[in-house]
């Protein structure tokens, strides 16, 4: 299958400047893994040293949170728009 992930502008440096990324997978972590293969040094940035997602990475699958579906087990199909979503904290007290 053949999908879009959406590099956030945080994290385009990393992706030598891609911010759209064409990659395979039948699920999103396979998906992902392709992701990783073409940009390792977006790895840090989303996942975990256990391999999950970073608790402030936010996925969504065609505007669906992958948390609120099977996860890294979420099958996609081609045409697919894989979002990150980082978390934004902080604000004015």
């Amino acid at each position: 299958m053949a999908v879009t992930i959406e590099i956030p502008s945080a994290l385009v440096q990393f992706s030598r400047n891609e911010d759209e990324i064409g990659v395979s997978g039948s699920t999103v972590g396979a998906a992902f893994d392709n992701l990783l293969a073409q940009h390792a040094a977006l790895k840090s940035h989303l996942f975990e040293d256990s391999g999950e997602f970073r608790s402030f990475v936010n996925v969504y699958l065609n505007d669906d949170d992958i948390r609120q579906l099977s996860g890294r087990d979420t099958p996609v199909a081609d045409g697919d728009l894989i979002q990150i979503v980082p978390s934004i904290a902080g604000g004015w007290t």
